[in-house]
């Protein structure tokens, strides 16, 4: 079995000059990088004191999911001779808050909007959907149903 590593470096930069002294006195700023990529500027959700100008671990969780959904369609698709002229995204995830404060996600929301070439099997485009869902990295890897709910349309003939 083929295995791959990730490494992410994550360091707190919410430190307003008393670390952790008092929970209102520190920001959840952080700072996401991996090496030769863009920095990812992150903080907590607004509802838990965040700064809602940056990203927070709860959207890139939907992200990921959504992410690599796209990925594995394009990839079916292009070996499956569908041809993909546009794809859009509006997912959505749920968490519930627990009394204690901790949380998990219950679902999450997939709402691919796909446009494929004039003339392409709009079946099988589809069908590609399952077969992403099945395939994708990340949605075998939660414990809480992501659901696909593609809309598809077909690019104007010339």
């Amino acid at each position: 079995m083929k295995q791959h590593t990730y490494n992410v470096q994550v360091d707190w930069t919410g430190n307003r000059g008393e670390g952790t002294k008092t929970y209102k006195g520190y920001g959840r700023e952080h700072v996401i990088a991996s090496q030769g990529k863009p920095q990812i500027h992150g903080s907590s959700d607004p509802s838990f004191r965040g700064d809602p100008a940056r990203y927070n671990p709860e959207d890139l969780l939907v992200a990921s999911l959504s992410a690599c959904h796209m990925l594995w369609y394009l990839h079916l698709c292009a070996v499956n001779n569908v041809t993909v002229i546009e794809y859009s995204d509006a997912a959505s995830g749920v968490m519930s808050e627990n009394e204690d404060g901790s949380g998990e996600f219950v679902q999450v929301t997939l709402k691919p909007k796909v446009k494929i070439a004039a003339g392409g099997n709009r079946d099988r485009a589809l069908e590609l959907h399952r077969e992403a869902h099945r395939l994708c990295f990340i949605a075998r890897s939660v414990k809480f149903p992501v659901e696909v709910e593609g809309d598809l349309s077909f690019a104007a003939t010339a």
